[in-house]
């Protein structure tokens, strides 16, 4: 009797696949596209110049499949860092139990609502799983929310465990949501912005179907999920994280009154420091331009947040450590909204910054020592390590493909392919081109200024609207993000939830190729009606 094939671990995956990227630098011809530089919104990027493509020699790439996990590192260094300061602050946070008292008294909370016939109807939980996924959908739409999602995994699988579910439930509250947002994509500057400056299209125009895009895809995809959520609780068995997820509930609190401590003279010295800084920011920066859609509006944020925190935070410190601690992660959480939709946004260096802080105030507030606080943070940082070495990994792929200069190759043979298809066909194997090309460029910002260029020329031979295709575009980059290994989102995430990425492919396949197809029928109506904008 043979035993048994076993899926390949993760980073047998990713390096089969930079493996394979090597042999085609022996095998695809070098090639490539002129550059030429382009201010969009403001901001200086660089784009291919349309009909520019030629010919070069490639470089095979041998030994460079071992350098590659070297130059990946230090390409995705920025979320290998992030990663590892996100495990070491949520280990602190951790300590205190905080997350645990919150979910209790949440859940508890909610169950009450039960006694309403409404809520008992539609049922509680099937409400909290559509809100907390409507928001991070409405944040990848409206801002690009996508590496933050890492930091929220390690709220949302213990809430999803605690409610009856399984860790893959609480990815799809934070993470599948982010990705339905970015496919549907509202407003998001990254993608959206870039692509219609690129198609130079009137910023966000086409809103009216783009909407109705983000609409039948949250309908759709959170339908899904709560579909998938319910059938886990009637059956915990049927999901494949069902013996993974041990870890969840081997290490889910138990919670009592007794788990909760009084706050002490450091929680107290934290609420007034947080307090008189909040105040002394708020008197320099009186109103914060943020970007709104297309607009650019003054709002007294930071004074809102003074009167916020100095209400909450003193409510949450008279009650214990554990919900002031909370009320910490709270503001950690609003402050990063606030940030990456202020006019000069937050890049991914300050928003680990504000996790920083965030995990250090915490510690002083429950009277950690400075070794205690050192050792608890490096003891997080190693627990994420591994999701920290599989990000470095996975961006090797990119650099072997970079190095052997094969990608410009690839997508002038792939552009190339999109003739003689009719209008729904040429848009369809559009979509097709960005899906894959998700496989080897995972950056929306970055594909949009690869193809866009290419794809806009093309679109006005074959008689597409350039808003068509910047639609095919931007579904076509939320939708497949979701299961490439060379995602380092993706695989930040997993190793977070402790989900094994073979589980994840095992589990996600069905609802990518449900999407992908909705994403497929949505496009249709942009060649074949007259809709605003298009």
């Amino acid at each position: 009797m043979f035993k048994k094939m076993k899926f390949p671990h993760t980073y047998v995956i990713i390096f089969s696949i930079i493996v394979f990227c090597a042999a085609l630098t022996w095998i695809v011809p070098g090639g490539q596209f002129e550059r030429e530089k382009v201010v969009n919104n403001g901001i200086e990027r660089e784009v291919i110049v349309p009909g520019s493509f030629k010919y070069i020699d490639n470089v095979p790439q041998t030994w460079q499949i071992f350098s590659a996990f070297y130059k990946g590192f230090a390409r995705a260094s920025e979320i290998i860092v992030f990663i590892l300061i996100i495990g070491g602050a949520f280990w602190i946070l951790n300590l205190s139990k905080a997350i645990d008292v919150g979910i209790y008294s949440f859940l508890d909370s909610s169950k009450k609502l039960e006694k309403y016939r409404a809520f008992k109807f539609v049922g509680v939980n099937n409400i909290i799983i559509v809100f907390i996924m409507l928001m991070f959908s409405f944040f990848g739409a409206v801002f690009g929310m996508s590496e933050e999602t890492i930091a929220f995994v390690v709220i949302f699988v213990p809430l999803a465990i605690s409610m009856g579910y399984d860790s893959i439930t609480g990815v799809a509250m934070c993470f599948i949501a982010a990705g339905i947002g970015f496919a549907g994509c509202l407003f998001n500057p990254f993608t959206l912005g870039i692509a219609q400056g690129i198609a130079k299209l009137e910023p966000y125009s086409g809103i009216e179907y783009r909407f109705f895009i983000w609409i039948v895809m949250n309908i759709v995809g959170i339908g899904y999920i709560l579909w998938y959520a319910n059938r886990v609780k009637k059956n915990p068995k049927s999901s494949v994280m069902y013996e993974g997820d041990q870890y969840w509930r081997d290490n889910k609190t138990v919670v009592t009154e007794d788990l909760q401590t009084k706050s002490g003279i450091s929680t107290w010295f934290i609420y007034a420091f947080i307090l008189s800084a909040f105040a002394v920011v708020s008197f320099y920066e009186p109103s914060t331009p943020i970007e709104l859609a297309a607009k650019v509006v003054n709002l007294p944020v930071l004074p809102f947040f003074t009167m916020l925190f100095g209400f909450s935070g003193l409510m949450a410190a008279r009650k214990s450590v554990q919900f002031f601690v909370l009320n910490l992660l709270m503001f950690t959480i609003l402050l990063l909204i606030y940030g990456v939709m202020k006019v000069d946004k937050w890049d991914i260096m300050r928003i680990a910054t504000l996790f920083m802080g965030m995990g250090f105030t915490a510690a002083i507030a429950m009277g950690l020592q400075a070794n205690t606080l050192a050792k608890e943070f490096l003891a997080g940082a190693k627990d994420i390590m591994s999701a920290a070495l599989v990000v470095g990994l996975a961006a090797g792929i990119i650099v072997i493909l970079n190095d052997g200069r094969i990608i410009d190759t690839m997508l002038y043979s792939l552009s190339g392919s999109l003739n003689n298809f009719g209008k729904i066909g040429s848009l369809s194997a559009m979509y097709g081109l960005v899906s894959l090309f998700n496989m080897i460029i995972t950056s929306g910002t970055a594909k949009a200024s690869l193809l866009m260029p290419i794809l806009s020329e093309f679109s006005d031979l074959i008689h597409i609207s350039r808003q068509a295709t910047v639609t095919a575009f931007h579904i076509g980059d939320g939708i497949t993000n979701l299961i490439t290994p060379t995602s380092g989102v993706l695989i930040g995430v997993l190793e977070m939830a402790r989900i094994p990425f073979q589980k994840w492919v095992t589990w996600a396949w069905k609802y990518i190729l449900i999407m992908v197809l909705l994403g497929f029928l949505l496009l249709i109506p942009t060649v074949t009606m007259t809709l605003n904008g298009f």
